[in-house]
């Protein structure tokens, strides 16, 4: 382990995360807001704390990062900016429990939106922000962020990317990591800043408007007010937000090449059809149900339909209904919705759709080869075969995934919580989703979570945003031996 150049990189992404902080100033002087002198020492401590470890640690130039390097900054990175993100809460004292302000910390960065805070519209504007710009940066993430903006870190970057952005693909657009990087950022920052443009003609103020188009774009789901979307009682709003979390839960690759004039890709992907054929018949069969059995218009059974199921499989966790009072078995369904997720290459998090195309795929084409055992049948995403190596690394995954759903659940079940609501706060923490069921369901939050429950769903959140394998590599004996 080179930790020179651990060290190295921990103290630039401290660096962006302290300088993120101080983004929150001038709303805090517009509201008048008391968080301005947390802000300031919180941001420009972290901005020192980072600086001191970049220029301090001497590392020759012509040094690669090694795999094993860039799990270990990857892991590291986004504890260490869950960490420091803490401090604005804690400092104003609006979280001052540091269990409660790393948990959501933690659920900001990992784009998961739980949240501990009772009352959200009594925390003062600046540190709202913050919170919500947490989203923002762990959406896209923060180390492809750096890649983007450092370009220095391109010497061995790829580790870095790969370590982060992990999957069964990683789409490059450009053969150079930083500029794959550079465009993936550029893209979502032009959706953001669209998304801003069309709430503001929804009549939202520009605070919200960029707050909620963060926890969008990201899907992550942290709002400005305590009702969520709800509190608007706007059909356009929630129109416009189902849009973006339709494209936000769309791989980005996919975005880049329809900016660049190829729209027709979105259609050739095999998993984006999947994704939209499979919303569209959940967001209708949902829709006629409620038309039929609720009594509500049409055009309201098809909005809260698709504005509810957009937000669970997306795994942004905005809210404009309690979903749970619709019928007794709906948390089940939703419990389902929770652990498919949307494309890989998207912001969303989940086992994604793309795994679970490819494991079907296989299931089939192993009843053919019982009937035809010597038939050479492989497995095609896009019209190009699956190494037995991947679908074999989707298959440990979706295992393991629903292993640490398991533990995790009777872990919280064991400290307190009933079973529906520890395996809905687990399956939407693992997933990043926000929102779980029963005590921690949309109607509720996660503040009566006992405190060791807040560190076992920190982790799992954690887990989630990195899929596994990032984080779990790191405990492994062999990782550490020479």
């Amino acid at each position: 382990m080179n930790f020179k150049i651990v060290i190295k990189i921990i103290g630039f992404l401290l660096i962006i995360n302290g300088l993120a902080m101080l983004t929150a100033i001038p709303f805090s002087i517009y509201y008048g807001s008391d968080d301005i002198s947390a802000i300031l020492i919180s941001g420009f401590g972290t901005a020192l704390v980072g600086s001191l470890l970049w220029f301090l640690t001497k590392t020759d130039p012509n040094e690669d990062i090694s795999k094993r390097d860039g799990y270990f900054i990857v892991a590291l990175g986004w504890i260490a900016c869950s960490v420091f993100g803490t401090l604005p809460f804690i400092i104003h004292g609006s979280i001052p429990s540091f269990t409660d302000a790393f948990f959501e910390t933690m659920s900001g960065f990992t784009t998961t939106g739980a949240s501990i805070l009772k009352d959200v519209e009594a925390v003062p504007h600046g540190l709202l922000f913050w919170r919500s710009m947490t989203h923002w940066l762990g959406g896209m993430g923060i180390i492809v962020l750096s890649l983007a903006i450092m370009p220095i870190l391109g010497i061995g970057g790829m580790q870095l990317f790969q370590a982060e952005v992990a999957g069964p693909s990683k789409d490059k657009i450009h053969p150079r990591v930083t500029e794959t990087a550079k465009r993936l950022w550029g893209i979502y920052l032009i959706l953001t800043f669209a998304e801003v443009i069309l709430l503001l003609f929804g009549d939202m103020n520009l605070f919200d408007a960029l707050c909620h188009s963060f926890g969008t774009l990201a899907t992550g789901g942290f709002s400005t007010k305590n009702a969520s979307v709800a509190y608007y009682h706007s059909t356009y709003i929630e129109y416009v937000i189902i849009i973006f979390m339709f494209i936000s839960g769309t791989n980005f690759t996919l975005h880049y090449f329809a900016l660049k004039g190829r729209p027709l890709n979105y259609f050739k992907d095999s998993e984006f059809r999947f994704y939209t054929i499979f919303i569209v018949i959940v967001v209708t069969s949902t829709a006629v149900y409620l038309n039929i059995h609720n009594s509500q218009t049409i055009e309201s059974a098809f909005r809260d339909s698709a504005f509810s199921i957009m937000s669970i499989l997306t795994s942004t966790g905005f809210v404009t209904v309690n979903y749970e009072s619709w019928a007794k078995f709906f948390p089940e369904v939703f419990l389902i919705l929770l652990l498919i997720g949307a494309c890989a290459g998207s912001t969303s998090g989940g086992v994604k759709i793309i795994r679970y195309e490819i494991l079907i795929k296989n299931s089939i084409i192993e009843l053919k080869r019982l009937i035809h055992p010597k038939a050479v049948i492989p497995v095609r995403h896009n019209g190009k075969a699956v190494s037995i190596e991947i679908i074999s690394k989707i298959a440990s995954f979706v295992m393991l995934y629903m292993l640490i759903f398991i533990i995790a659940s009777v872990l919280l079940a064991i400290i307190g919580l009933d079973l529906s609501s520890s395996m809905g706060a687990v399956a939407a923490c693992l997933a990043n989703i926000g929102p779980g069921l029963g005590s921690t369901g949309p109607a509720t939050n996660y503040s009566n979570v006992p405190m060791l429950g807040k560190w076992v769903l920190s982790i799992v959140m954690l887990l989630g945003r990195l899929e596994l394998f990032t984080v779990l590599i790191l405990f492994s004996p062999t990782f550490w031996k020479k």
